[in-house]
């Protein structure tokens, strides 16, 4: 019989050997092999060192291969496949109607990198584009006196956040909206946080198989990836309270980001892909001129 390391290590040979991409929650063919042998056992996906050695029966050993081969043909993301992914530690749902949850403004929430520009004063937080709901749950488990308000374009979207909502109990203080961007929330908010649209067309056309399995409409931000961000930096100072802040995620981009607002006075903040995938602005420095082109 093999043992699980073993199917581990055939899985990665075979993933690396088909080319497929990775960046879903894993950066290689060994991690990804590692989380789909693991949830294919029913094992722990944190503790691999715990039944590396554990024989496989022939019959389940044939449904991590089938597995294998599923993730090599379909070429979706493993999260895809086994209907969940991790943001710091925490478990959210997952399907194709929404993006796999991987932005790094959840590392910001957790390190309390962003805690300076808080205070007793934020009190009404809004996750724009929540996707899956993801940051909108991080935030409000990392906030405990915050109310929530996650909204997106895609009503599907928001069907796969309300299950995740509802897995951590927050349906009391995380509220779900239907928007195109700022349009149909209510009131003002203290913080913003925001991972949009913003793959530029270059981008998305080169995209591997994985990232085009995910919907577009999460991702296409037009020729430059800032057709979304020039109309989320007109509309949202009349959402944001006098102190507030908007986080904003824009991945790769910031040579479009810094073309497009060549004026607009921004703090970047370090994460683990390092200093130039998220901002913070404040609404003082939106209301001085976005410099917009």
């Amino acid at each position: 019989m093999s043992t699980v390391i073993e199917l581990i290590e055939a899985g990665a040979k075979r993933l690396e050997d088909a080319g497929v991409a990775f960046g879903h929650g894993t950066a290689n063919a060994f991690d990804e092999a590692a989380w789909l042998v693991l949830w294919r056992l029913k094992q722990p996906l944190d503790d691999l060192d715990a039944v590396a050695d554990t024989p496989v029966s022939p019959a389940d050993a044939a449904k991590v291969v089938a597995l294998i081969d599923e993730r090599i043909a379909t070429r979706k993301p493993a999260a895809y496949l086994t209907k969940e992914a991790w943001l710091q530690g925490v478990p959210f749902y997952v399907d194709e109607r929404a993006i796999v949850p991987r932005s790094f403004i959840a590392e910001l929430i957790a390190d309390g990198s962003i805690d300076y520009w808080l205070g007793e004063h934020t009190q009404r937080v809004l996750d724009l584009c929540t996707g899956n709901g993801s940051l909108a749950v991080l935030a409000a488990l990392t906030y405990p006196d915050v109310t929530v308000d996650a909204a997106d374009l895609s009503v599907q979207a928001l069907e796969v956040a309300a299950i995740n909502v509802t897995r951590h109990a927050l349906d009391a203080r995380v509220k779900l909206i239907e928007s195109d961007g700022l349009k149909n929330v209510p009131g003002t908010y203290d913080l913003v946080l925001c991972n949009p649209p913003y793959v530029n067309s270059a981008s998305m056309a080169a995209l591997p198989a994985e990232y085009r399995a995910e919907p577009e409409l999460a991702l296409a931000g037009g020729t430059d990836g800032m057709d979304f961000v020039r109309q989320l930096f007109a509309d949202a100072p009349a959402r944001m309270s006098e102190q507030a802040v908007l986080v904003l995620e824009i991945g790769n981009e910031r040579d479009y980001f810094e073309a497009a607002f060549p004026q607009l006075e921004v703090v970047w903040l370090e994460t683990s892909a390092g200093e130039d995938q998220v901002l913070l602005v404040t609404r003082t420095a939106l209301l001085a001129g976005a410099g917009v082109r």
